[in-house]
């Protein structure tokens, strides 16, 4: 997908961790193919594709952090 993304911690500072990196990239490359497919999927079946953008918008919104327990 290109080049290495920046992931940021809490107190702005990037991780470094060189095994943290590869698992954030391989995660963040299976979400990015997964999302298409639906993404494509959906369009395919006749759903607009606003709707399904905010739908996944709402999805993102939604997600509970681990961190305190309840949608960010």
């Amino acid at each position: 997908m290109g080049k290495q993304m920046l992931w940021l911690q809490d107190d702005a500072q990037p991780v470094t961790c060189t095994e943290k990196l590869r698992v954030l990239e391989e995660n963040w490359e299976e979400l990015h193919s997964v999302v298409q497919d639906a993404f494509e999927d959906a369009v395919l079946m006749g759903v607009s594709e606003q709707d399904m953008r905010q739908k996944l918008t709402d999805l993102i919104a939604g997600l509970v952090s681990p961190k305190v327990g309840h949608a960010a």
